[in-house]
């Protein structure tokens, strides 16, 4: 079996999107003692607005961890615990091919 260029590209857009996610969302926990969450949104104001540029990154490793946890402790059903899995993985695809386009610019390829 042989994958195409666009293939790997896409594959490679989904690793780095999750590593990156992980990465930044560990970083925040360790720099703030806090978890990375989606109610970092409900303070309002400029703290708001400062958190939106990392949710958005950090939103598939948040997406990942909630839809983990929900299926341990809340015995959510399979099909929510896919549908979950399919969001955070297109949001990752779409932020992995936004960092590797500003890697290629930086690199100048």
């Amino acid at each position: 079996m042989t994958l195409s260029p666009s293939s790997i590209e896409s594959i490679q857009a989904l690793v780095v999107g999750l590593a990156l996610a992980g990465l930044l969302a560990s970083a925040f926990e360790f720099a703030t003692n806090r978890r990375a969450s989606f109610k970092l949104l409900e303070a309002g104001g400029v703290a708001a607005l400062a958190a939106l540029p990392m949710i958005a990154v950090v939103a598939p490793f948040i997406i990942l961890r909630n839809t983990l946890r929900g299926r341990r402790f809340e015995h959510r059903p399979i099909p929510f615990v896919m549908i979950a899995t399919m969001i955070a993985c297109g949001w990752s695809l779409l932020s992995g091919q936004v960092a590797l386009g500003m890697a290629h610019r930086l690199a100048g390829l």
